[in-house]
């Protein structure tokens, strides 16, 4: 018997096959672990696991979410937002920090779910849609690619019932990562995008991303000039979460009205790339 194959159809399950394996390669389980879901502030809660931070901003015209992680993780992010009492059916939005598969590999999944809209700030799009390969400096980080339906450019605001969140661009750690900032219950939000310099990142005469040192030095001076009340990140590690967590749980003040804390993180981060940035000079 003679089989006929559709050779495009073929192609596609070969990719399929390979981008999940090299996704399975950069999965990290020990990041995935549930976490409880809690209220931040207002209509932000938090749905994300013990070591990636996902946010839910809930409105009566749907739902806001940011950083959908792993594939792995949608379920786990579905779980804590029911828990709260909403449902994942009704997010209408779906945000990022920035184009990296612990943040965004999850995105395909949840668009899937959700029927969201993806919106992704300018300089991380061309990843999101080709699932990573284009990368500056990862080379095993891939994911399912996803359209995305909305461009977004620094100083972007994305509104939806009543809540604005305004995108701002805080590159170098991607080309495109991004400080997200609202007003809720009369506080300034800031969820910080990263302003980390990765292990093995090339500063100087980074032909893939020969504007990586400037993009840093925006970032800081742009996180400088934030007003912040209440200090997210991408995360949770950025904002000491577990410790402000068991505080909630004690009651009392709000834990996460954290000024300071953010301040004294973005001073130290900075401090880490400038000391990045000499080591590659030799000074």
């Amino acid at each position: 018997m003679t089989y006929c194959y559709d050779k495009s159809i073929v192609k596609r399950l070969l990719f399929a096959a390979m981008t999940a394996a090299l996704c399975l390669a950069s999965y990290n389980a020990e990041w995935n672990k549930p976490f409880p879901p809690h209220r931040v502030i207002g209509n932000l809660f938090y749905v994300g696991t013990n070591y990636l931070s996902s946010y839910l901003i809930a409105t009566n015209e749907g739902h806001i979410l940011i950083n959908p992680s792993y594939e792995e993780t949608v379920p786990l992010i579905e779980a804590s937002v029911e828990k709260l009492g909403y449902h994942l059916k009704d997010v209408k939005i779906i945000l990022i920090s920035h184009a990296h598969d612990d943040h965004c590999a999850g995105l395909a999944k949840m668009k899937e779910l959700t029927r969201a809209k993806v919106m992704v700030m300018d300089g991380d799009v061309k990843e999101i849609e080709d699932g990573g390969v284009s990368d500056f400096h990862y080379k095993d980080m891939r994911w399912t690619p996803v359209k995305v339906d909305r461009i977004l450019h620094d100083g972007t605001e994305v509104t939806l019932g009543g809540v604005t969140m305004t995108a701002h661009k805080t590159a170098g750690h991607t080309k495109g990562c991004t400080t997200w900032t609202t007003r809720i219950a009369n506080r300034d939000v800031v969820i910080v995008g990263s302003p980390n310099v990765n292990d093995g990142y090339k500063l100087l005469y980074n032909d893939k991303y020969p504007n990586i040192v400037a993009d840093y030095e925006h970032t800081f001076a742009v996180l400088k000039s934030l007003r912040c009340d209440i200090f997210l990140g991408a995360h949770p590690a950025y904002y000491n979460m577990e410790e402000k967590y068991r505080r909630l749980m004690q009651g009392g003040s709000n834990p996460f009205l954290d000024e300071r804390g953010y301040q004294s993180y973005v001073e130290d981060r900075e401090v880490a790339f400038k000391n990045a940035l000499r080591k590659e000079r030799g000074r």
